[in-house]
């Protein structure tokens, strides 16, 4: 008599859930366990900090599935749950219960958690970080009554937020410790575009700017204190200064981490039986030659169909190019590829950075890396091509809106 393996999902976000979802529609048939952490269905991270902050998505939108669909297709579904360890000799997790469950295969998607501030008064009422859905509905919540924010941090989080913000009439204070915002990412020349998109629409941008202190009163937040004694009034402070990978199961597992959980490009551990996409998965690309760990939705949604056809014994390697995009005020963008840190100087803008409608590429060794587009559609596959092809560019052709794209190799 057969007994039917058992694969376990550690984590309750969207790449979990695509895993449950590629592990059936691929035809397995055994038990699928599903923990995670939170006591919601597992749900999507981008309108937390976009259109769900804004209030322009009902609740319902946010999740990856019903729960239904989870009843429907036999997926063990245990929120508000944790998996507290990894016992990989005798395959077995145990819960925050204390139960334990045995696994044939185990991913991990136990995506990150947000980056704390270290500083006096980062404990106060009102200091607000963005990562889930009752943080996005605290933070909502907070915008309707403040009158002004400061918020630390120029990433993606800090200026979509900062952008929600100004939509509801709130008075805002960026603070950035670099030269730019999004400086790492773009490098100063299409950094600088975004600095003067949220200059343009009200917002105290200060930069290369150190954070002494958050003050308060009577345990509330009133305020943030400069290194230079700058005091700046606030009713609340939203931190975004990144997000560190959740790899305390793995290290203690004694999987391999550097940087989250390391992985090939079939999404596997240093363990044969142990699996790791999305936020927490460091893995090799085979098209970039090196390992990444990609904090974005579209690895969370697409890398769980490769783990799962690995996890059922398939050749799978996952060679997408990295994806985002970002809404802020009227302005719309798409970036494609990666380019490795201190290598964002070398910059190729068709169209115009005044009217912020442009297509910027990155270069490397007179190759396209990775292209954004702002305000231009329908382009993406496009740059996906150039990138793929790996050809030396013609930068005159490449910066010219005359010259289709697939003309500007050299």
């Amino acid at each position: 008599m057969s007994t039917l393996p058992t694969f376990v999902i550690a984590g309750g976000g969207l790449a979990a859930a695509k895993a449950a979802e590629a592990l059936r529609e691929q035809g397995f048939d055994g038990r699928v366990l599903l923990i995670g952490d939170e006591p919601h269905l597992p749900y999507e991270r981008p309108p937390l900090s976009k259109s769900y902050l804004q209030g322009k998505s009902e609740r319902e939108k946010i999740f990856v599935h019903d729960a239904a669909w989870y009843r429907d297709h036999d997926v063990d579904l245990r929120p508000a749950t944790t998996v507290t360890g990894i016992d990989r000799g005798r395959r077995q997790i145990t819960l925050s219960g204390g139960e334990h469950a045995g696994y044939d295969k185990l991913l991990l998607a136990t995506g990150a958690s947000p980056r704390r501030l270290a500083i006096p008064g980062a404990s106060l009422d009102g200091v607000l970080y963005l990562r889930s859905v009752d943080d996005s509905e605290r933070l909502r919540d907070t915008l309707s009554t403040a009158s002004r924010v400061v918020i630390i941090g120029a990433g993606w989080i800090g200026l979509e937020v900062a952008a929600a913000a100004r939509g509801a009439g709130v008075e805002v204070s960026v603070l950035e410790t670099e030269r730019q915002p999004l400086l790492r990412v773009l490098g100063s020349r299409i950094a600088s575009v975004f600095a003067g998109l949220h200059r343009d629409n009200g917002v105290d941008l200060r930069l290369e700017t150190q954070v002494a202190e958050i003050t308060g009163e009577g345990g509330k937040v009133t305020g943030v204190r400069l290194a230079d004694g700058t005091l700046l009034v606030a009713d609340a402070v939203i931190i975004g200064i990144g997000a560190i990978p959740n790899t305390e199961l793995a290290t203690t597992a004694g999987l391999k981490v550097d940087n989250g959980v390391v992985v090939d490009a079939g999404l596997r551990t240093s363990d044969p039986d142990v699996f790791a996409a999305g936020d927490v998965a460091n893995a090799y690309h085979p098209l970039l030659g090196t390992h990444i760990r990609v904090e974005h939705w579209a690895n969370a949604l697409n890398q769980p169909a490769v783990a799962a056809r690995a996890m059922l014994g398939q050749d799978a390697s996952y060679d997408r190019l990295p994806y985002f995009y970002t809404d802020q005020y009227d302005l719309g963008m798409e970036y494609t590829g990666h380019t490795l840190p201190g290598r964002t100087d070398d910059v190729v803008v068709r169209g115009d950075l005044g009217s912020r409608e442009f297509i910027a590429f990155w270069l490397d060794d007179g190759k396209v890396t990775a292209g954004m587009n702002v305000n231009i559609w329908d382009v993406t596959d496009d740059i996906k091509t150039l990138i793929r092809a790996g050809h030396p560019v013609d930068r005159a052709k490449l910066a010219d809106p005359a010259i289709p794209l697939d003309q500007t190799t050299r």
